[in-house]
């Protein structure tokens, strides 16, 4: 398979076609975990809102951190899965003094990278060790914050993978996580992880969608395996 070709090929076709959404205009940690947290069970029309209510009051981690449980509740309301919110206030005070964080004021990748004194896996351990998140959201946050190279496989990255692999497994399960896991990884553009994943999810989200996708105009039409079979309406 031509890596580069299908790399560039979904770049091309995402720095053309994205939608422009606050939480991708910037590289701070923290913005960005919260969006997260937020679109975890909520839609991004509805997310929009209540992401610039959260940001607006609470600006930075150690603002998050200092107000009442009570209050975040608050300016959650209306979203739903109040679990959500009590994780992110958890995973703020555990996290405000962090040096992932801290790194939130410092402009540009590259001062990022020179200015962390964690390695790659020490921030990727880091951040899925915060309260309500997983391995997709630790992966988002390390690729769109810091460019480091790890998948982030959401509900439409699965169906992207599913159909371009001709994969029937399941991947709600032990087994089907860990071969989607695997099949991510090898894909994954390790020159642009944060520029990769953004792509990957945008393809699926408005591009390679459940029912009736256009198959002809996909970026990654010379690869998939499910429309050179036929199959790509049964999958995943």
């Amino acid at each position: 398979m031509n890596w580069e070709l299908l790399h560039n090929n979904l770049i091309d076709w995402y720095e053309k076609n994205h939608r422009i959404l606050p939480w991708r205009e910037t590289e701070d940690p923290y913005r960005i975990w919260i969006s997260e947290i937020i679109l975890q069970q909520t839609r991004v029309a509805q997310g929009m809102e209540y992401y610039h209510r959260l940001v607006t009051r609470f600006p930075d981690i150690q603002s998050l951190a200092d107000a009442e449980e009570d209050e975040v509740l608050l300016y959650w309301q209306g979203l739903g899965y109040y679990s959500r919110a009590r994780n992110m206030h958890k995973a703020a005070g555990l996290m405000k003094n962090h040096e992932i964080f801290q790194l939130s004021n410092i402009e540009g990748r590259k001062s990022k990278v020179e200015s962390r004194k964690l390695g790659d896996d020490e921030i990727f351990m880091a951040l899925r060790s915060m309260p309500g998140v997983g391995d997709y959201t630790a992966g988002a946050i390390a690729s769109f914050a810091f460019d480091l190279p790890y998948p982030a496989l959401d509900g439409n990255v699965y169906r992207v993978l599913s159909r371009l692999y001709d994969c029937e497994i399941p991947f709600d399960t032990t087994q089907g996580k860990k071969h989607f896991r695997k099949l991510a990884e090898e894909l994954l553009d390790r020159e642009h992880p944060r520029l990769f994943n953004s792509a990957i999810m945008e393809l699926g989200a408005l591009h390679c969608v459940p029912t009736a996708p256009d198959c002809h105009t996909c970026p990654l039409n010379t690869w998939c395996k499910a429309l050179a079979n036929n199959t790509v309406e049964l999958l995943p």
